[in-house]
């Protein structure tokens, strides 16, 4: 191989190197942001949960008060 061509060549895996750091990088990002959201989506189902058994316990509450005493 000629000198310009391995000086092209030490280029292209120069720039091959940079781009696989930034995506490593992106990686790292992506995965902390995905962890983020499932962290997220876990509170808002357990708020969920809790809305649900309150709304079902006044409703039940609501049943009660409806039903004439006997």
């Amino acid at each position: 191989m000629s000198n310009p061509n391995l000086l092209t060549l030490e280029v292209k895996i120069d720039e091959l190197l940079k781009e696989f750091k930034r995506l490593e990088q992106e990686k790292k990002l992506l995965q902390a942001e995905r962890e983020a959201w499932k962290t997220e989506r876990a509170k808002l189902i357990k708020q969920n949960e809790l809305a649900r058994s309150r709304v079902e316990a006044m409703i039940e509450r609501l049943k009660s008060m409806e039903q004439p005493d006997v």
